[in-house]
């Protein structure tokens, strides 16, 4: 039997319609099924899965890792996950019908036990999710991700292409863009092709596997720059950065010239490390 028939069988059986607004499309090809769990380097891991869907991805998942929390908020796909009893051969899969982005990862993890996110990732909720997750206080060692094709090409941007996103990764993370998947490998079968994409983790940001408070706060205030910075694409990162912070032209010119930019530029020219110098700079941070 085909996995797509099998997939649309268990969906007319328990009554699983595959929702637009929840990002639901499934993936119906072993192959990268098996490339994932290949790829993702779980192995002997503690993983969290988000939207597990079926259970495909996470029956290969938990027969490598040491643990999967699989988290899903849809109640239909729980009800087949949890009738499906696919953790009769596999004590190490935990199914949790829950918000992704109300889930407390120190409910289920610690930082002697860090954790690793792999997910077929639904696209409404990819921008809120890697902010979450990458600026909480206890990151996951790293996350493998299935996303929209056009989101992961945004993530691995450089100057003078960056965007807020791109930033937002960059700045916690390093990102590579592991290989393209066609739109009909999946059902029902998207309007774009999607991304695998790794993300890992800059460790050196931790302390004890947490990130400490002066760290987060110093976060805070270089995010609320950069913000600023991308708040009118199309201005001049001066003329943002003068409305914005409420300071006088010709100071923000200086500011820029100190940090070696072009009076000119604009924020997609800035790499991460640009905005980190620019922020000490006006801030007197570090």
């Amino acid at each position: 039997m085909s996995l797509l028939k099998k997939t649309k069988d268990i969906c007319r059986l328990y009554n699983i319609y595959p929702q637009k607004t929840k990002g639901q499309n499934f993936l119906i090809n072993e192959e990268i099924y098996h490339e994932i769990v290949e790829l993702s380097n779980i192995e002997n891991s503690h993983v969290l899965e988000v939207g597990p869907g079926l259970g495909l991805l996470s029956v290969n998942l938990a027969k490598k890792a040491k643990k999967v929390l699989a988290v899903e908020i849809d109640e239909n796909l729980v009800k087949y996950l949890q009738s499906a009893n696919l953790s009769k051969n596999l004590n190490n899969l935990e199914i949790i019908n829950q918000d992704i982005l109300k889930f407390n990862v120190f409910d289920y993890f610690s930082p002697e036990k860090s954790y690793k996110v792999v997910a077929n990732l639904p696209y409404n909720i990819t921008s809120i999710f890697l902010r979450t997750y990458l600026s909480h206080s206890f990151p996951p060692q790293s996350l493998f991700l299935m996303l929209q094709k056009e989101v992961a090409e945004r993530i691995i941007a450089q100057s003078p292409h960056m965007n807020l996103l791109a930033f937002s990764v960059q700045y916690f993370a390093q990102a590579e863009l592991i290989k393209i998947i066609k739109a009909d490998n999946f059902w029902p079968q998207p309007e774009v092709d999607s991304a695998l994409i790794s993300i890992e983790y800059k460790t050196k940001r931790l302390k004890n596997g947490l990130v400490d408070k002066e760290q987060l706060e110093y976060d805070r205030k270089i995010f609320q720059l950069v913000k600023i910075g991308f708040s009118a694409k199309r201005k001049m990162l001066k003329n943002n950065l003068s409305a914005g912070l409420n300071i006088k032209e010709d100071i923000i010119r200086n500011y820029l010239i100190k940090s070696n930019l072009k009076e000119d530029c604009r924020a997609q020219n800035l790499s991460v490390n640009d905005w980190k110098n620019l922020n000490s700079i006006i801030f007197g941070l570090n």
